[in-house]
């Protein structure tokens, strides 16, 4: 299960109120939450917050450490394991599109997995399969490699389209790859809403992250390297760094987080409908509830055990 949106809108209430009603644990899929002492400035969940619900895939790094792709993918898949091995269901939330795409679809990270060939490729099949259905993807498939077919059910369409991806960019049929390209069965759950009241959110969360110690936060990190540290270039952080070299107002830099932030908030939004089939909700103004949300969740997970 994914929880994907922007910054804002409420993809953590969201996430703890499925945990407890559906018995699941929450992997953080942020890119900025992993790092340690980092917390207001990347609305980390609190204790408090997070009610008793098992947390995953936060404060595991140091400022100074490089959080890569690669170590995400590793690091949860092996949460999602464990998880799954208690019995219960991995909640994956977060706004950090190429680190999600790159543990679902179990990238290569080594390699170019990320360049416009693949995009292509996988666009071009995700196409057809709105055209003529998952079945067409797999008949193809089946026509190619059958050893990949018989192992991937006709209705998942994400997985065929995995296999003839790595078939293509590769030029070698998928089960006859070296290494396995194991791909996960999930659900996205989108969060958004409109765009002005979105903004707004966006520069009332700010205000509040001042109000509550980021700047001391973020002037702490600037002591210990600021820009020249991985964690140092989030947005929350290195748009203080002018005010702390004496060369801005404190007020410019707030308004330039505020501004960095929404125009993040917009990338996210247009990357997960571009990277993702993302099922949109909207929480904020009351469209939907997340009783609504709640029974997609059951009635694709009954469908994804009557499959198995």
């Amino acid at each position: 299960m994914l929880i994907v949106g922007p910054t804002a809108v409420g993809k953590t209430a969201l996430s703890i109120s499925l945990a407890k009603s559906l018995g699941a644990e929450v992997v953080s899929g942020d890119s900025m939450q992993v790092y340690r002492k980092l917390d207001i400035g990347t609305a980390k969940v609190t204790p408090a917050e997070m009610d008793g619900v098992p947390h995953h895939l936060i404060n595991v790094a140091n400022v100074d450490q490089r959080y890569t792709v690669a170590d995400f993918q590793r690091q949860a898949g092996q949460a999602i394991d464990e998880i799954v091995d208690r019995g219960r269901l991995p909640l994956i939330v977060g706004g950090t599109g190429f680190y999600l795409l790159g543990l679902v679809d179990n990238l290569s990270l080594g390699s170019d997995n990320f360049d416009q060939k693949s995009v292509a490729i996988r666009q071009r099949w995700q196409q057809v399969a709105r055209e003529k259905g998952p079945a067409y993807v797999w008949h193809h498939l089946n026509q190619i490699d059958p050893l990949a077919a018989a192992k991937i059910p006709q209705n998942n369409v994400r997985r065929s389209i995995r296999a003839l991806e790595v078939i293509e960019k590769t030029g070698k049929l998928f089960s006859q790859q070296e290494k396995p390209h194991a791909v996960y069965d999930y659900l996205t759950i989108g969060l958004t809403t409109e765009r002005e009241l979105l903004y707004k959110r966006i520069n009332s969360r700010v205000d509040l992250m001042v109000k509550h110690g980021l700047i001391d936060e973020a002037r702490w990190l600037y002591d210990q390297g600021g820009l020249s540290l991985p964690a140092g270039k989030g947005i929350g952080y290195r748009e203080l760094a002018p005010y702390f070299a004496g060369q801005e107002s404190l007020t410019t830099c707030v308004e330039k987080i505020k501004q960095d932030s929404r125009h993040y908030a917009k990338r996210q939004l247009t990357w997960f409908r571009h990277h993702l089939n993302t099922h949109w909700y909207d929480l904020v103004t009351k469209k939907n509830s997340t009783e609504e949300i709640e029974e997609a969740i059951q009635t694709w997970l009954k469908k994804e055990s009557s499959t198995d």
